[in-house]
């Protein structure tokens, strides 16, 4: 905060007047942006779950709001940190990432041509295989952190979306946001980019060229797996983005009210918490590195990650909370190590505050580019040194297992 600047006042303010500039970002999301309930002047926004509004004798609606399938009061406070977060122009929550990522390639026309990446998340990657021919789309999977693959893929006038995913699950391969963006653009194509495992607090891709950024909000972003939630985040509010508005609208994929509530709740600690596992993460990376039942760490914080530079140069405030070890042994050693962890818990999803572990090739069964031997890991808020000695134990059974 500048010098002298003293927080905001919303008693001063009139209702729903919210607090601008200078303030630092933290400080907003952590005060929801400021907004106080003009009835009770509670600090806490009131949860609006009501379906329908009453029209005004002229049968207008007035006061902003028609049916909640399209809008909510809630929904839209959320969304309004999300587009401070993002720094853009709109933002529209979702009842799933995959709602929220869908969106955007139902928005496309028939015979448009998308590019994606080898190495993203396998359940989008499926639906993009499966559905894309359904839909008259076209997908091709490219290596995405190489930019002359990249350009060698686009397809001028047909090329229509570029998705990209920085860094990606479960690899952690880091591709250069804006270097995609020019090609992108030089194509005639949009540039939209899975930022889930950054967060704004790490990457800002609409500050670095993109046109659409996505989350799913069930990890970090909400952080304590209880809400299962998408996000988009847009720089310019263009015809696509109505499009894709109306989707959201048509198909009933809004947000509920109640998740909303507790998305904007977590939003308000996302700093604290992202800055935490992100140091939590780098000190098992760097730990892990030298384990000697570990062959490799996948960690664009670590110089020796192929993508490292171009981390350090896209990404602030740590490198994220995700990382993947391959364990000496192979598959069979990488199976028995998740299966003697104690602190660490083996479940899908990641971002939490808990620390989570997965056989990721098991998962994803055939087709995976995951190898057999590694394990993802998703940093929590717990104490390092405590999630490493548990790595440890587990790592040193599996070994003594196998001998």
């Amino acid at each position: 905060m500048p010098p002298n600047s003293q927080p905001p006042d919303p008693d001063a303010a009139e209702p729903g007047d919210e607090p601008a500039a200078p303030y630092a970002k933290r400080t907003l999301a952590a005060q929801a942006m400021g907004q106080i309930d003009p009835v009770t002047k509670a600090v806490v926004p009131p949860i609006h779950v009501s379906t329908t509004f009453q029209r005004d004798p002229d049968n207008a609606y007035t006061s902003g709001f028609a049916y909640g399938r399209a809008d909510n009061a809630t929904v839209r406070e959320a969304e309004s940190v999300m587009a401070m977060l993002e720094e853009a122009e709109g933002a529209l929550l979702f009842g799933s990432g995959m709602a929220a990522a869908a969106a955007v390639f139902c928005a496309l026309e028939p015979g448009d041509h998308i590019i994606a990446p080898r190495v993203m998340y396998w359940g989008l990657r499926r639906w993009l295989q499966q559905e894309g021919p359904r839909l008259q789309l076209s997908v091709d999977f490219v290596d995405t952190e190489t930019p002359e693959r990249l350009r060698a893929a686009m397809r001028p006038g047909a090329t229509k979306l570029v998705w990209i995913e920085s860094p990606g699950n479960p690899l952690w391969t880091v591709t250069d946001i804006a270097a995609s963006a020019e090609i992108a653009h030089a194509g005639g194509a949009r540039l939209a980019v899975d930022s889930t495992a950054a967060s704004p607090i790490h990457t800002r891709p609409l500050g670095l060229g993109a046109d659409i950024v996505m989350h799913s909000a069930t990890k970090v972003l909400n952080g304590h797996s209880d809400v299962i939630a998408g996000v988009l985040a847009v720089r310019q509010a263009d015809a696509f983005w109505e499009r894709i508005t109306a989707i959201r609208a048509g198909w009933g994929a809004i947000l509920g009210p109640f998740e909303a509530y507790l998305l904007m709740r977590s939003l308000r600690t996302l700093h604290l918490r992202a800055s935490a596992q992100a140091t939590g993460a780098a000190v098992l990376a760097e730990r892990l590195s030298g384990h000697p039942l570990v062959s490799g760490v996948l960690y664009p914080g670590l110089a020796g990650h192929p993508g490292h530079a171009i981390a350090a140069r896209q990404m602030e405030n740590g490198f994220g909370f995700m990382l993947s070890i391959r364990v000496t042994g192979g598959e069979e050693a990488a199976i028995a190590t998740a299966a003697h962890v104690r602190l660490w818990k083996r479940a899908t999803s990641l971002g939490g505050v808990e620390s989570l572990i997965e056989h990721r090739a098991s998962v994803e069964g055939p087709g995976t580019p995951c190898p057999p031997d590694l394990l993802r890991l998703s940093t929590g808020i717990e104490d390092p040194g405590d999630l490493f000695d548990d790595l440890d134990q587990a790592l040193r059974a599996a070994h003594d297992r196998a001998r």
